[in-house]
């Protein structure tokens, strides 16, 4: 496979996640980007007949705290390598009783709690209002889920991801809270990348898998590393599993809305962008400046 080859999709491994086995023709390329260093270098092949780009998110040996992943440089890059859809492999605490630790939930709605975290590649000079009111690709979803269901996995269709700070879990009071604001689970990581990738014009979806019920169940002890690592062990080999599958079971349509979410969300007019902005922000915007000529 050659380095230039442009990739279809992209995987973000989450904790416990930090290599997908079974590439064919793989290796590793280190990008910079605009926005600094992704969290590690990208492994390119092919997995299931699709090129692929493969990243950790914490980095391999998981280095980075959730507030310290450069969201940015890791979503660019990916962008950099052609990706038009994104699949991010998370942990996530339940909220619910009826979601048990290992099983999987697909969320459809997202809910923010982050306080320090750049999650936009606009501004200096260039203003941009992506919508967000359906922060999941509905088409890359119903293909995790159907991955899911062809493996005879426990996985719930929808829900609402509440992403927090960290690293710290919650306050008993927190997850009480979430609880009764209807949040269905609870992870540090995805608020980011949803927006970015949409920004990107990349479809972006979530295997949530479940590793334990936060601080909330009054029969189950407040969540420990330690129970939480155990049961990252079997939801990623089921999470390696969906994602061959849904490789395998063919692309993400390029009609998909997310792929224009940039038509009429640049507010800036052309002749106002600043040069070294709009220089920054090239691969994001070509597809906007080729529809111009």
């Amino acid at each position: 496979m050659d380095k230039l080859d442009k990739i279809e999709y992209g995987i973000i491994g989450g904790s416990g996640f930090y290599e997908m086995p079974g590439f064919e023709e793989s290796h590793r390329m280190k990008l910079r980007t605009p926005f600094g260093e992704p969290s590690d270098e990208y492994v390119i092949g092919r997995l299931a007949g699709r090129s692929v780009a493969f990243l950790p998110r914490h980095g391999v040996g998981h280095r980075h705290l959730p507030s310290e992943i450069n969201f940015r440089a890791n979503i660019y890059g990916f962008k950099l390598l052609g990706a038009g859809a994104l699949v991010s492999v998370s942990a996530v605490g339940s909220l619910r009783q009826k979601f048990h630790p290992g099983e999987i939930l697909i969320p459809d709605q997202m809910v923010d709690r982050t306080r320090r975290r750049p999650d936009t590649f606009f501004g200096e000079g260039i203003v941009a209002h992506v919508s967000m009111a359906d922060p999941y690709c509905p088409h890359l979803r119903e293909g995790l889920l159907n991955a899911c269901r062809k493996l005879d996995l426990a996985v719930h269709d929808g829900g609402t991801y509440l992403c927090m700070e960290g690293p710290q879990f919650s306050t008993r009071g927190e997850s009480l809270l979430y609880q009764r604001w209807g949040m269905d689970v609870i992870g540090m990581t995805n608020l980011q990348e949803s927006k970015l990738a949409r920004e990107a014009e990349m479809c972006y979806a979530t295997l949530a898998m479940v590793t334990d019920y936060d601080c909330w169940h009054p029969e189950h002890d407040s969540v420990k590393i330690e129970d939480v690592l155990r049961v990252l062990a079997q939801n990623t080999e089921n999470a390696k599993a969906v994602i061959k599958t849904l490789l395998g079971a063919g692309e993400i349509p390029n009609g998909c809305s997310c792929r224009r979410a940039l038509d009429d969300a640049v507010i800036t007019s052309r002749e106002f962008w600043p040069e070294a902005t709009a220089r920054r922000l090239r691969p994001l915007l070509a597809r906007m400046l080729e529809d111009e000529k």
